[in-house]
């Protein structure tokens, strides 16, 4: 009886093996399986590596600021390039890599000169501009192809006004944005989820105020 079961010992092994890893590949696949309109971690490659930790977190940039559509209008909007240049037309490399420059040239013995990040030269490249940062008559302006992350069916309706208006923190929706490198989906943004939020939101108020969040189908699909 002995040697049978110590002979049996590498099938159940092998068995409880196969099952474990069933289980974990059963979970990743549900993780990663999404219904239909559900982009919940979708994170695209933008044309241009713009870091909200940076800009949102180090440097605390008030996210109106880039998006200031999202107070008086339906779409929060994608910043025109204009908007990047009110800093970027005086900021042109990180401070690392200006002390850097600035290191070299005086092992150099020279003046330093103009840094422009990889990064930053493509928005000057969109926008048709020299190494003046002026436009160039040489050049066509194409503008930057930002894309799109958020995006619900065109069914429903939504209106940033409203929410910016009741104190909706941005992060309810969007996540913690001014830690992402690179914005992610974070919420399903699906209806049972907006319901939820409304439902909590007239229970215990948005920042101690009292709200009317409605829950009417009406609201988001008339």
């Amino acid at each position: 009886m002995l040697r049978k079961l110590i002979s049996r010992e590498p099938l159940t092994y092998a068995l409880l093996a196969g099952f474990v890893l069933g289980l974990v590949a059963l979970s990743l696949a549900a993780r990663s399986y999404h219904l239909p309109d559900n982009h919940q971690d979708y994170e695209p490659e933008q044309p241009i590596a713009f870091s909200h930790r940076l800009h949102a977190g180090e440097l605390a940039l008030d996210c109106r600021y880039c998006h200031f559509g999202a107070a008086t209008s339906r779409h929060a909007g994608i910043p025109a390039a204009s908007v990047c240049m009110n800093c970027h037309k005086f900021v042109t490399a990180t401070m690392g890599a200006l002390r850097a420059e600035e290191r070299i040239a005086k092992e150099e013995k020279r003046a330093p000169g103009k840094v422009v990040s990889p990064e930053l030269a493509k928005l000057y490249r969109g926008l048709g501009l020299n190494e003046k940062l002026e436009p160039d008559p040489a050049q066509t302006p194409t503008g930057i192809a930002w894309v799109k992350i958020h995006n619900l069916p065109d069914y429903v309706y939504f209106d940033h006004r409203a929410h910016v208006s009741a104190g909706v923190a941005c992060q309810t929706c969007h996540g913690s944005v001014e830690t992402m490198e690179r914005v992610r989906q974070v919420e399903s943004l699906a209806m049972g989820w907006c319901v939820n939020c409304h439902r909590e939101a007239n229970r215990i108020g948005v920042q101690g105020k009292p709200v009317q969040a409605s829950v009417d189908c009406a609201t988001c699909h008339y």
